[in-house]
């Protein structure tokens, strides 16, 4: 990163918040120094230095004398980021990478499943893996492991918990009406609830590993989430098939939406998912200061 603002090749928000960075870090100015003198002699380092100067002290004596005379001094228009320049790097790592992709690939897939090869699980699976993948998102979005910008974004004055819910509502905002939307699409499956049903459940878990991060870091935290609902999930529809429960060679599509069932339909059980959410939220909140320091 230090050679690419060298070399005058940072986007604009991120060479901004380098520079916000570098003035309360001695060691990444020493490192920013070293790559700008390698980048180019020392003597021309220093000469655009002192022509950058005298044109600002001759700008700023011309100023004074244009007040002076009760003028306007002409001032250069600066030229801003793009809005979708800023709205990319606010959005984070995983809506500029391959999250967003895979996400992509598993609604085509689904939907060429069911509509293409005649598939009556396809709606389940979708529902079953519809859950943890915003979760998966987060954990793309933000923490040292994820963001090779993530010290500076940390630093910057709008990084911390608030850049990280950003980034999460970001992740939520693309999968929640998305996977919705395809799982609307696809043909209904006996024993299955409706395509919102997921919702709160997807939302849950996704504060939930919010705060677990702040105990054990984003990625790990995502990958206890994802592993404990595909453990609630998929392990009893295969102990029941492997009980003799389930038609050899044949994908349980119906035990297996019998079982998310339990876990989506019927107030109680949403009213759980909501619970959950409530409390995640708030161990979000009491935790913060560990969220900005993962």
């Amino acid at each position: 990163m230090s050679a690419r603002y060298a070399d005058g090749a940072l986007p604009e928000p991120e060479a901004w918040a380098l520079e916000k960075h570098v003035e309360g870090c001695a060691r990444c100015a020493a490192t920013v120094s070293a790559a700008v003198r390698a980048t180019a002699p020392a003597g021309d380092v220093l000469e655009g230095v002192r022509g950058a100067l005298l044109t600002v002290v001759a700008e700023t004596a011309g100023a004074s004398a244009a007040r002076a005379s009760g003028a306007k001094a002409p001032i250069a228009p600066r030229q801003p980021a793009t809005p979708l320049t800023r709205a990319l790097w606010a959005a984070g790592p995983a809506l500029r990478g391959p999250w967003l992709v895979a996400l992509l690939l598993v609604c085509a897939v689904a939907t060429g499943l069911a509509y293409g090869g005649g598939f009556a699980g396809a709606r389940p699976l979708l529902f079953a893996l519809a859950p943890v993948l915003p979760v998966a998102g987060v954990a793309l979005s933000y923490g040292p492991h994820a963001d090779p910008m993530y010290e500076i974004s940390a630093a910057s004055p709008s990084g911390g918990l608030r850049l990280l819910l950003t980034r999460a509502a970001a992740v939520l905002g693309v999968s929640l009406p998305l996977l919705t939307a395809v799982g609307t699409l696809l043909p209904g499956t006996p024993g299955l609830p409706g395509a919102a049903a997921w919702l709160l459940p997807g939302l849950a878990l996704t504060v939930g590993a919010l705060a677990l991060g702040s105990y054990v870091g984003c990625r790990i935290a995502a990958g206890i989430i994802a592993a404990g609902w595909a453990s609630a999930v998929l392990l009893p529809v295969l102990a029941a098939r492997a009980g003799g429960r389930g038609g050899a060679g044949v994908f349980p599509a119906r035990a297996l939406a019998e079982q998310l069932a339990r876990y989506l339909s019927g107030g109680a059980a949403q009213g759980g998912w909501a619970a959950v959410a409530v409390l995640g939220a708030g161990l979000v909140l009491l935790r913060r200061n560990r969220l900005e320091n993962l």
